[in-house]
């Protein structure tokens, strides 16, 4: 049975009335807690551990977790529709969440019954903060050839080495990280679960970055960091694989995101539209003006409609990664123009920092590039087109 919930900008079909209720309260949390703090907390680069903490306690970080482990066990058609609604509000939260997600995938999806049993309930109920560590300073597309390094010592793995890009590099209670523990190239990569206080870890002063700047990001910096066995997730030299089901997942995320980001672009646009008078009438009247809000609607919508495709494919248990590179693509190429365009909707006005949308445009062009560019997602998608079809 489809439920209907009308929010302040998109009306939804979700599948129970559990989740239209949880729609509901995060957009209440987002209006109320999120949004009248976005702008002073992104200009003084403040990164809200509080909110996160708060969106922990109201059960958001732990949505697609088991319920064994205090997880809300949602689905990702409605757990990404939660994360648009928080990047809508803050992108910079959103973003946090989503990334907290794919530092919790590791263990959630490819850990024992035993390490699930000993760290997956604090990892999602929102008192530690995780991060996810596979770009390096020297290979981040290529991911195969990451170097951080972890040796087999009588007491543990010893890792060394450097990941670039982290969110929430030094901030982090816990990381995910991809090593090489063996020279076998893609083969040789494994995946260990590391505690942010362990001696050896450290951090490099974060990106001064042009958007998205209440989100630390910073080197991540391992110096003969020592791990104990059992804190390998999945098998030895099976990170790899870990790594490519946690992007498929994280792909998802950030274009719920986006699609956040830019509705959020589309709304402050619309309203500004409606009430600027120019030759004693509303702005968008005008073709030009009109027609260009049409677009960007249009767009939105159909960013929107390709992630959730994506994702009850995901939940159906069947092959997504492809449209996930898809959904990714298309919907941060969507939040891109959309801002751009509602600059321009706005005028001069809009190139001010007076209003948001100039801040919108900035943080759109990060997630054309994080969670895998957007080059590399064609390079996925062509790579599939590319394989024979069963039948031919």
């Amino acid at each position: 049975m489809t439920h209907v919930w009308k929010g302040a900008s998109v009306t939804r079909l979700l599948p129970s009335e559990e989740s239209v209720e949880l729609l509901a309260m995060v957009e209440d949390f987002a209006a109320r807690e999120l949004a009248p703090r976005v702008s002073a907390d992104e200009e003084s680069a403040t990164f809200p551990r509080d909110a996160l903490a708060a969106l922990g306690e109201l059960g958001i970080l732990g949505l697609p977790f088991d319920g064994a482990y205090g997880g809300g066990e949602q689905p990702y058609e409605v757990t990404l529709q939660a994360l648009e609604e928080i990047a809508r509000a803050w992108l910079s939260l959103g973003v946090s969440v989503s990334v907290h997600y794919l530092a919790c995938f590791p263990l959630a999806a490819f850990g024992t019954d035993d390490q699930r049993d000993r760290w997956l309930a604090e990892m999602i109920g929102g008192s530690l903060l995780g991060a996810y560590c596979l770009s390096e300073p020297h290979s981040g597309s290529d991911a195969a050839a990451l170097t951080t390094r972890a040796t087999l010592g009588d007491d543990g793995y010893h890792v060394t080495g450097a990941k670039a890009w982290i969110t929430h590099g030094g901030r982090a209670d816990f990381y995910s990280v991809m090593v090489r523990t063996s020279d076998d190239g893609p083969r040789g990569i494994t995946c260990l679960l590391v505690d942010g206080a362990t001696e050896g870890l450290s951090s490099a002063p974060p990106e001064r970055k042009m958007g998205a700047t209440a989100s630390p990001t910073a080197q991540v910096l391992f110096d003969d960091v020592r791990v104990p066995v059992d804190r390998v997730m999945g098998s030895v030299g099976g990170g790899f694989t870990v790594a490519l089901a946690a992007l498929d997942a994280g792909r998802l995320g950030i274009a719920a995101c986006a699609v956040g980001l830019a509705q959020a672009a589309l709304d402050a646009a619309a309203a500004y539209a409606v009430d600027r008078k120019q030759f004693g009438r509303s702005i968008a009247e005008f073709q030009g003006v009109s027609f260009m809000l049409a677009d960007m609607a249009t767009a939105v919508s159909a960013a929107r409609a390709l992630y959730l495709d994506a994702a009850r494919l995901k939940d159906a248990g069947l092959p997504f990664g492809t449209m996930a590179a898809m959904a990714k693509l298309a919907a941060t190429d969507a939040a891109m123009k959309v801002t751009t365009d509602a600059i321009q909707v706005l005028g001069g006005a809009g190139y001010t920092r007076d209003f948001p949308v100039e801040r919108y445009f900035r943080e759109a062009k990060a997630l054309q590039i994080v969670e895998g560019t957007n080059q590399i997602q064609r390079m996925v998608i062509g790579r599939a087109l590319a394989q024979p079809r069963s039948g031919s």
